[in-house]
């Protein structure tokens, strides 16, 4: 185009054409596949995997632009057409909104084009063509709308309309979100009929609204032609045109938001700021795998066993009051860092004693790392709140880690290539940010501050060893407190997914407050609110005890960058010494209440959750008042003149932990369950059941081993099992949930039973079947260890069925284990349905506690009587067809074998005579896989029979013809014989 000369143009025409053309156009290209879909295919649009046309009677917007021909193609055309606006569109506003030095209009001109790309993304690539993908570029344009919509915003020019509008559309829009979730989980879990078209109602509005807010640049773009020329001089950022954001950093000028956003952006320091986050994620990631390490020798001891003594490495930073020492480590801050990543080579070493000792020996190293790092920074605020932000950030990044991976850290010693670690990639980011994080060399000589007079080591150690314990113990994985408030179906409060990403939301809220507001922080007001959550949480349940845990979450992480930074002014490592020895003292607590029959003085804290929840606060308390006080006493040594605030490091951690948000949103929406799950044998009305305990997920050789687990238990071809020992949700199993993984793999429903506060080792249900409602209960347990049990009704095939998965207690106890047998026999006994027990009883067949189980009080039936080899896991049944029974070996994942048992519903029970496989129909029989030597150390074993390593059952067919019951039997022929 040729150049224009003052007042001439070759061509011109009002900017606001932009935005009018892309707003009718991308209109056009919704309207018209919903006026195509409807007119051509109604009745094919509204249907959904439930439900259809009378129940369902309005599309939603992906079935109206799917993969229907021609309503897709019309989309797809009218949606190119669009690009070319888009494009232009977003272009104009950053020309409208830039100007020198400023980086904000940079970053939202890049937020626009990556949102057009990847809108294009998901409009071509449908879910038929690559299901993956168009979910990555949905995600993806939705997590980029945040950014844009606030960046917009915040550049508005000073129109009052434009600015109006966009906060009404901006509202609309992301308030529309909170009923479009609600009715699509109505939809999908609830299965409600005509939730689906009230929420394609919300999902048409996001449309109209999303489209609606970039349509009000029409308003900003009537000060534009094109060739362009600048009527207005809005995009000189003059003063009396300054953007909105300018004027919110002016009023805010000398406060804290404005000290921290109101300078440029350098990448070089935000790399700074990434790489002490991780490493901050590496040194929660080796504390949080030190419990889990140790943990199994007592779990193989059934005792303790005396390798407990190494959670007592956390103490290490007490080595810093020796001076030569502390003058070593800190001019050597590079060398002690990568002295603590030995941890992460810890999966090389197959030695589980070996093991143990290196992550202890990474652990102490990384405690006096950290130390030694905040101690170089007390003289040095900024450094030292970025520091203490890093190691706080490091938590969240680790609590995204394992909501991303279903509960287990990828960089765990536990784990490794085979079973889902990403071991390497964890050493090799470790290197480069331990490089980057110490190239800058401390020359401060290295010696602390001298201890202040006004401050206590023990308060401030009591404030430290409270905080560390509550951050580990609730907030080192996102599901933990959710499963704390978990009581079974129907669903009443939050599930681990999607709700998990509200914990970590509420943990980054927590960090602002303290970051921003620290006298709140640290105020006793705030004590009181975070002690009424801590309460909320303890004794209540479904939502009303989450939004306790959310309040603690918040409170815990708000006291972070208080109570550290108050500690590291008392000017003695022993301080951090002192903490880490009274979280020890809480963990070993944490561990009392549960295996108060395993330890000695086990009676004082047995069930007592309460009282370790209490002494958090206590402790955290102490710390408070410490922090209070050094506080005041700085404010008249000072003369109450306050000291700015650190301003640059402090907004990088700020970005970065937007960014982490919005990745645990996107995870939380791709591992949204699709509860559309199928039974393997549908056809022939077949539930395959079974009955595990899996010794915490942890093998014989201190491997995690969900995915062994998930490997048999689908070869079995199981519908139905009972896991137990399947409580992880504490410090020393490392907070993990093992059948989150199972359940979404698998394609399954899970209960995961009675949650951690509840003081067992864990029952838990998956089932391919709907759960339409379920129990927990605690069996009557007056000496030994509490006795879990679920009491679940599952709709198979259109019938409701109970399954109750149920571990008794010990041998050494018989008088809870008779109390136990009394009260579950009474309970199977009333039940009205089929019931399958699935259950570790701990009795030898046909004496004692079996006579109870088995008898006309429960009406149960042994699923093989003459299987005479059995002490702990039983499989019972009623009001179903058992048509046959294996026991599989464990290899080396657990101490205890598969139980299985195949049952057909609908169908009366059967004789207990046995008879060859050759005359049970092959969909109906046990997987070849498993005979012989078996695979991967899993085989049919216990029975005699030399060449049928299992029993299967005949099957008979009971009805009533006159006066006459006939009874059918499978013989090898495939003909049937009377029997009268």
């Amino acid at each position: 185009m040729a150049r224009y000369k003052d007042g001439e143009t070759v061509v011109a025409f009002s900017g606001k054409w932009i935005s009018w053309t892309h707003t009718v156009v991308a209109y056009a290209a919704f309207v018209g596949a919903f006026i195509v879909g409807t007119w051509l295919h109604y009745y094919k649009i509204v249907q959904n995997e439930y439900y259809g046309y009378p129940q369902e009677w309005f599309p939603s917007v992906s079935a109206t632009i799917g993969d229907r021909y021609p309503e897709r193609s019309v989309f797809q055309l009218f949606i190119a057409i669009t690009s070319g606006p888009r494009f232009a569109l977003v272009c104009l506003w950053y020309v409208l909104t830039s100007r020198p030095n400023s980086v904000l209009p940079k970053f939202v001109l890049g937020t626009g084009l990556f949102r057009t790309i990847t809108c294009g993304g998901w409009t071509y690539v449908t879910s038929t063509d690559d299901h993956l993908w168009h979910d990555i570029f949905m995600i993806s344009y939705l997590v980029a709308t945040l950014p844009w919509t606030l960046g917009c915003l915040a550049l508005s020019p000073p129109d009052q309309r434009a600015i109006k509008y966009r906060k009404v559309l901006a509202s609309l829009f992301f308030g529309t979100l909170v009923p479009l979730i609600y009715f699509f989980i109505q939809h999908k879990v609830h299965k409600v009929p005509g939730a689906y078209t009230i929420y394609a109602f919300f999902e048409w509005a996001l449309i109209l609204f999303d489209v609606g807010f970039d349509a009000v640049t029409a308003l900003d773009f009537e000060g534009f032609e094109i060739v362009v020329k600048d009527i207005k001089g809005t995009s000189q950022g003059s003063k009396d045109n300054a953007l909105a954001v300018d004027k919110v950093l002016e009023k805010e000028k000398g406060k804290p938001i404005g000290q921290v956003f109101g300078r440029g952006f350098s990448w070089d320091e935000a790399l700074d700021s990434a790489a002490d986050i991780y490493n901050g994620f590496v040194f929660w990631s080796m504390l949080t795998s030190l419990g889990l390490c140790v943990w199994y020798f007592p779990l193989w001891h059934m005792g303790i066993s005396g390798y407990e003594v190494l959670v007592m490495t956390t103490v290490s930073p007490f080595l810093l009051e020796n001076r030569a020492l502390r003058r070593l480590v800190l001019r050597n801050q590079r060398t002690t860092y990568l002295l603590s990543l030995v941890g992460l080579l810890a999966y090389l070493i197959k030695s589980p004693v070996s093991r143990l000792f290196t992550v202890g020996f990474a652990v102490s190293m990384s405690c006096i790392a950290w130390v030694s790092t905040w101690y170089i920074g007390q003289s040095q605020p900024a450094v030292l709140e970025a520091k203490i932000n890093a190691w706080s950030i490091g938590l969240i990044l680790s609590s995204i880690a394992k909501f991303a991976f279903w509960t287990s850290n990828p960089i765990w010693p536990i784990v490794n290539q085979s079973n889902g670690g990403w071991n390497k990639l964890g050493f090799l980011l470790a290197l480069v940010s331990i490089a980057r994080a110490t190239r800058r060399k401390n020359t401060s000589g290295g010696d602390p501050l001298p201890r202040r007079d006004s401050g206590s080591l023990v308060l401030a150690g009591l404030g430290i060893g409270g905080l560390v314990f509550g951050l580990h113990s609730l907030l080192s994985d996102s599901s933990t407190m959710i499963l704390w408030v978990w009581e079974g179906y129907p669903v009443r409060g939050p599930l681990p997914v999607p709700h998990g990403a509200y914990t970590i939301f509420a943990m980054g809220a927590g960090l602002i407050i303290g970051l921003f507001y620290p006298d709140l922080a640290r105020g006793w007001t705030f004590y009181g609110i975070g002690s009424i959550g801590a309460a909320l949480l303890t004794v209540k349940s479904h939502w009303l005890g989450y939004y306790g845990a959310l309040v603690l979450a918040a409170y815990l992480m708000s006291l972070t960058p208080v109570l550290i930074s108050a500690a590291v002014r008392l000017g003695s490592p022993a301080t951090f010494g002192l903490g880490f020895l009274f979280y020890n003292i809480l963990v070993l607590a944490h561990v009392w209440v549960v295996a108060y029959a395993f330890v000695p003085g086990g009676f004082l804290l047995r069930e007592r959750t309460d009282l370790v929840m209490a002494a958090m606060m206590v402790l955290i308390g102490a710390g408070v008042f410490s922090a209070i006080r050094l506080a005041a006493s700085s404010g008249k040594a000072s003369g109450k003149r306050k000291t700015a605030p650190p301003r640059k490091s402090r907004s990088y951690s700020l970005y970065i932990m937007a960014a982490l948000q919005l990745l645990t949103a996107s995870i939380a929406y791709m591992r949204f369950p699709s509860y559309n799950y199928q039974p393997y044998h549908e056809k022939e009305k077949l539930v395959t059941a079974g009955i595990w305990t899996v010794h915490f997920s942890l093998d014989n050789d201190m491997w995690s081993s969900e995915r062994r687990m998930r490997d048999v238990i689908k070869e079995l071809e199981i519908d139905v099992i009972g896991l137990l020992e399947s409580d992880l949700q504490r410090i020393i199993m490392g907070n993990r949930d093992t059948t989150q993984f199972l359940a979404e793999d698998l394609g399954m429903y899970v209960d995961y039973g009675p949650g951690p506060n509840k003081h067992t080792w864990g029952s838990a249900l998956l089932s391919k079947f709907p759960i339409l409602n379920s129990t927990h209960h605690l069996l009557p347990s007056p000496v030994g260890e509490l006795a879990p049990a679920i009491h679940a009704t599952l709709d198979m095939y259109g019938e409701q069925v109970d399954v109750v998965v149920f571990h008794s207690g010990q041998e050494e106890d018989p008088e809870d284990r008779r109390l136990q047998t009394e009260y579950l026999s009474k309970l199977m006994g009333e039940s009205p349905r089929p019931l399958i027990l699935l259950s570790y009883l701990v009795t030898k067949p046909k004496e004692g506690n079996y006579n109870t189980y088995v008898s006309e009080r429960s009406k149960m039936q042994d699923i093989d009587p003459s299987d005479w080899d059995r002490w702990c896991e039983y499989i019972l049944y009623k009001g179903l067809k058992r048509i046959g029974y294996a026991r599989v070996s464990r290899s080396t994942i657990t101490d205890t074998e598969i139980q299985v048992g195949k049952f057909i519903v609908g169908q009366p029970e059967g004789s207990n005579n046995i008879v060859p496989e050759n005359q049970i129909p092959e969909g109906q029989r046990f997987p070849a896989l498993f005979k012989g030597e078996g695979v991967r150390g899993h085989r049919y074993h216990v029975f005699n029979e030399p060449s049928l390593s299992y029993a299967l059952f005949e099957q008979s067919f009971s009805w009533t013809s006159s006066d006459a019951l006939l009874t059918l039997r499978w013989v090898s022929n495939g003909s049937t014989e009377e029997e009268g």
